[in-house]
């Protein structure tokens, strides 16, 4: 993936804002997604801001070296929805989020400590190539059934017919799925055959034509009788938020609080909700990074270092949790724009956070990202997961997978990952990724034993010769020495005679 863009350079500013907008649209559906699902009137627009806002916190820890955009975590949402819950007769609300975020921010904050007295060595030998490669992938590929459900509007519009064993689509599916086609189609052919700023630029054009073939069908709708021509849903713009109802303004607001239970108990269960989920997260950093590494060929990882992205991604979670409610993460979705675009200047990111913080005052343009339909993204969706699940299978390139152990390692997270094993503990859920990733941890750490024996074995194997000719060695001189103490006899019998 050429780079024509890097970390350092400084697009110019027409095109700078282009590709910001880009960077925008391409982590927009999932993180306005989030608040979404986790309802109890949460702001799409405060999400944005938060978004917007830990990124900055991110950059200036990272010292403006990774070109990542952080965004609502999908990881957090039951945690999210635990903390709306309460579960003991006591519900804090908003407050609640916030102080979950803070749980899994000090995670991070623990764990960036541990790996600046440590150092990172350990994180090449615990999880290798064979660990990390398909871990990446499988980010990619388990997105994709969210992409294909959202290029076809949703699976409500789809019918199993058990006499045929077949799946019935009506007319709004269809048309969603052409939606998407066509938007995928556009995005292709402006990558592939575009000319220099269209090459770099070909999410916005395969959104903006996506919608504007929804928005013909969508006109079409009006007629009666076509109702499920309706695409985009235009009512929205009738409820704008002009401003964002930021989580820190609501948190005192709505905490409520009745006599059973404790405060104690409550935050005890907040913790239980965030805080192993903060482990889980850290694995997917990780295999972000090495992820984003790989296409800007510097390991970020070393330069900044991890104790850096840490910090920046656990202050940055507390700060987005802090506007939006939602903890931060870094985004995948981030990561394939820039391999896609061959855009990693880090000023791109910069810009793409305060559009986000300024677009969350603008009604109508966060109205406007937010009816960009689903099957719209859903068609970009299917590019952009697919290249992360690209770059994963690239690092798998660099594992000799004729070595049975990296074989066993690489299938035991594929199999796992993509079969869906996913372990739930009360509010806490390990999904298939960080499963299969600790599988896989688990496996080459097995593999690894046999290798370790086998190079001790050579190293004594190797031991051996050497102690063998210092024993010659050894021998010859004292022949020597016995040489040397006969000559004076033998020249006294010599004299004698």
């Amino acid at each position: 993936m050429k780079l024509i863009y890097g970390v350092k350079d400084r697009p110019k500013p027409g095109q700078l804002i282009l590709f910001a907008l880009q960077q925008l649209l391409a982590i927009l559906a999932a993180t306005i997604t989030v608040p979404m699902v986790v309802g109890n009137g949460m702001s799409i627009s405060a999400a944005l801001f938060g978004a917007g806002a830990g990124t900055l916190v991110y950059q200036l820890f990272t010292k403006f070296r990774s070109p990542v955009f952080l965004g609502s975590s999908f990881a957090f949402i039951n945690s999210m929805i635990a903390a709306f819950a309460g579960g003991v007769s006591m519900s804090l609300g908003y407050l609640g989020l916030i102080i979950g975020a803070a749980f899994a921010g000090l995670v991070y904050v623990v764990i960036a400590i541990v790996v600046k007295c440590v150092g990172v060595k350990w994180i090449d030998k615990v999880m290798p190539a064979a660990v990390i490669g398909p871990t990446v992938a499988l980010i990619g590929l388990s997105l994709a059934g969210s992409a294909i459900q959202n290029a076809l509007g949703g699976s409500a519009n789809i019918v199993f017919n058990e006499n045929t064993s077949s799946y019935i689509m009506d007319l709004h599916s269809i048309l969603c799925l052409i939606c998407a086609l066509f938007t995928l189609a556009v995005t292709i052919i402006s990558s592939v055959y575009g000319k220099k700023m269209m090459k770099m630029i070909p999410f916005i054009i395969g959104i903006l034509s996506g919608y504007a073939l929804a928005a013909i069908f969508t006109g079409f709708s009006y007629i009666p009788g076509a109702e499920e021509m309706r695409i985009i849903d235009f009512s929205i713009f009738k409820s704008m938020e002009w401003v964002p109802e930021f989580t820190f303004m609501r948190a005192f607001v709505d905490a409520e609080y009745t006599a059973e239970g404790g405060i104690g108990a409550y935050i005890g269960t907040i913790a239980v909700a965030y805080i192993p989920v903060a482990f889980v997260v850290f694995a997917e950093h990780i295999a972000d990074h090495k992820n984003i590494s790989s296409i800007i060929e510097s390991d970020l990882l070393t330069d900044p270092g991890l104790s850096r992205t840490l910090l920046g991604d656990g202050v940055g979670s507390m700060v987005g949790a802090f506007f939006g409610g939602c903890p931060n993460t870094t985004y995948g979705e981030s990561i394939g724009c820039v391999a896609i675009s061959g855009n990693a200047s880090v000023i791109t990111i910069f810009v793409t956070a305060v559009m986000a913080i300024v677009a969350s005052f603008i009604a109508p343009f966060v109205i406007f990202l937010a009816s960009i339909p689903s099957c719209v993204m859903g068609g970009v969706c299917v590019a952009l997961y697919g290249f992360i699940a690209v770059s994963g299978l690239k690092m798998v390139q660099k594992v000799d997978l004729n070595d049975n152990g990296n074989l066993f390692t690489v299938s035991s997270i594929l199999v796992a990952g993509v079969g869906g094993l996913a372990l739930t503990f009360g509010k806490v859920t390990l999904t298939n990724i960080a499963c299969a990733l600790i599988l896989g941890i688990l496996v080459n750490v097995l593999v690894n034993l046999r290798k370790k024996k086998a190079e001790a074995d050579s190293d004594a194997a190797e031991e051996k010769p050497a102690e063998a000719e210092i024993c010659k060695d050894e021998t010859a001189a004292a022949e020597e020495i016995s040489e040397a103490e006969k000559q004076p006899e033998d020249l006294g019998s010599q004299q004698k005679e």
